[in-house]
């Protein structure tokens, strides 16, 4: 639904954007992730059409956003980090006008519209109230309302629950995982618990380059070179972590010494494998046939905070050599 295509943006020898191309397909999540300054809103709003790009192209819904601008708006229900909000409008008048405004010249087709954009981001209590009454959860369910009420096929959403408590946190994400399917959704946030949880794939993005975009499991894969086990037993031999590690596959055994590990004989260990070669059936047959008692068994991956890290996280002589390169 949008393909960016080697697209920069230049401020003098700054690069905010550099270079990056990606897609977004029909009917996924994909989260956009980088820390502060690293080119994320910057992209958003060159896809958006709030600014313009000093090289690339950009298409939405199969529009290029430089020759058919209008076009690509209709498509696209966008949420900056700051919501647009009238806030002496009652919430109902609000999302009528941005119905007006979006192109919903019938009233019949306004009123289907906002019935529906009140009900589904959860507004029905306060539509009659005015937005500046509203907790700062309620003014974000307006903001995304106001996204959605033209119904595009494509939701671009900046930082959609920046600032919200936990609970507000689970409401928006519950709601965007709903609207996933009706609609294809390229969404920043800082919260990478959050986009884990969201996101079908995370695009990484630092110093206006991509890092790194794939599923989080996969990029555990790419980054460490090898597949992970958690195993927790109980009553194991001394010697149980070197039956695991003579494993044909098994490149390292890592006791994990988590809190409580210990305690009535039970440990645990992290396993590193060949990629792609499962080694579940073997590991589990070892413990049994050392009389040890199998707890647990599952595919570990990392977190998507520490991808994150490890993909961000740059020797200054690297970024030293960008500087030099750019000028400043």
């Amino acid at each position: 639904m949008i393909h960016v295509n080697n697209l920069t943006k230049r401020y003098g020898n700054f690069r905010a954007v550099d270079n990056i191309s990606f897609n977004l397909r029909k009917g996924e999540i994909l989260g956009f992730l980088g820390p502060n300054g690293a080119g994320k809103t910057t992209t958003m709003r060159i896809i958006t059409g709030y600014l313009s790009a000093t090289l690339g192209n950009v298409t939405v819904a199969g529009n290029d956003i430089f020759q058919r601008p209008l076009a690509v708006k209709r498509n696209i229900g966008y949420l900056p980090e700051t919501p647009p909000l009238y806030r002496d409008m009652r919430v109902s008048d609000y999302l009528n006008f941005c119905g007006k405004i979006k192109g919903l010249s019938g009233y019949r087709d306004r009123k289907r519209r906002l019935g529906y954009v009140v009900e589904r981001c959860g507004l029905e209590e306060v539509r009659n109230v005015h937005i500046h009454k509203l907790s700062k959860g309620y003014r974000q369910r307006v903001g995304l309302a106001q996204a959605l009420i033209h119904n595009p096929p494509v939701l671009v959403l900046d930082e959609p629950t920046a600032g919200l408590d936990p609970h507000q946190i689970i409401g928006v994400r519950e709601l965007i995982r709903q609207l996933a399917g009706d609609h294809s959704i390229l969404l920043s946030t800082h919260i990478l618990p959050e986009a884990s949880l969201t996101c079908d794939r995370v695009l990484i993005i630092d110093r206006g380059r991509i890092l790194a975009e794939d599923t989080t499991e996969r990029l555990t894969g790419e980054l460490t070179g090898h597949d992970m086990i958690r195993l927790t037993v109980s009553g194991a031999p001394d010697d149980i972590r070197k039956r695991i590690g003579v494993l044909e596959g098994v490149a390292k055994v890592d006791e994990h010494k988590a809190p409580g590990m210990g305690k009535d004989g039970i440990r645990q260990f992290d396993i590193s494998y060949e990629l792609g070669k499962d080694r579940r059936g073997e590991l589990s047959r070892a413990v049994v046939g050392s009389g040890a008692e199998l707890l647990e068994l599952r595919a570990q991956s990392l977190s998507l905070e520490e991808i994150f890290i490890k993909i961000t996280t740059r020797a200054p002589e690297e970024a030293d050599s960008r500087i030099d390169q750019e000028g400043r």
